[in-house]
């Protein structure tokens, strides 16, 4: 177990655009930034609509655990910022998708007034490795 906090960065996920790191691992624990849905192949949203970018902001989380070592499976808490909280049956049906169901993370959904770049979502991620 580490004793320091070692940055983790991958070309699999949207680079940081500011002074922060996409995550920060510290011990066994994986602390990522929130994710908007910018594909990372394009620069670009993955899409216009709630589904849509929710599944891309969470294989963007995906893809940050997994060069941390970890996974969605380890996920043990969770936080999405909806920029409509209308939006929340729509983002729950991507999102339920994505972890086990008979052990799911902790999660607090919140809606904000606005995110970044004009997202519709922004989801971040705590789990263990």
């Amino acid at each position: 177990m580490t004793t320091t906090k070692i940055k983790i960065q991958t070309a699999d996920a949207p680079a940081a655009i500011g002074p922060y790191s996409q995550a920060n691992v510290f011990g066994n624990l994986v602390f990522t930034s929130g994710q908007i849905p910018i594909d990372p192949a394009t620069g670009e949203f993955a899409g216009k609509t709630i589904e849509a970018q929710t599944e891309q902001s969470l294989k963007n989380v995906a893809a940050i655990l997994k060069e941390a070592g970890s996974s969605m499976k380890n996920v043990l808490k969770t936080t999405v910022f909806l920029s409509d909280i209308d939006d929340f049956a729509a983002m729950n049906a991507v999102y339920a998708g994505f972890f086990d169901e008979g052990a799911p993370p902790s999660r607090s959904a919140v809606e904000a007034a606005n995110l970044p770049r004009g997202a519709l979502v922004e989801i971040e991620a705590i789990a263990y490795i």
